[in-house]
């Protein structure tokens, strides 16, 4: 169940993506659902992300927690 959410998360984190506001909230919703190990998935997961996008970099804080 917890890899769907992993899935799940990157789906919504990709359709949200052209709004850097929208995807910082988010990443910040996924920060309290994810498990640890998840979450340093979706960082190496994020960088990838950024190079396309390099205006959602900033939101990775959000990771930090």
């Amino acid at each position: 169940m917890a890899r769907a959410m992993f899935e799940y998360t990157k789906t919504v984190l990709k359709k949200v993506s052209f709004d850097s506001v929208l995807f910082c909230k988010e990443l910040q919703k996924a920060a309290k659902r994810l498990l640890p190990y998840e979450i340093e998935e979706l960082r190496v997961w994020i960088q990838d992300l950024t190079k396309a996008n390099p205006e959602l970099n900033q939101c990775i804080i959000y990771l930090n927690v």
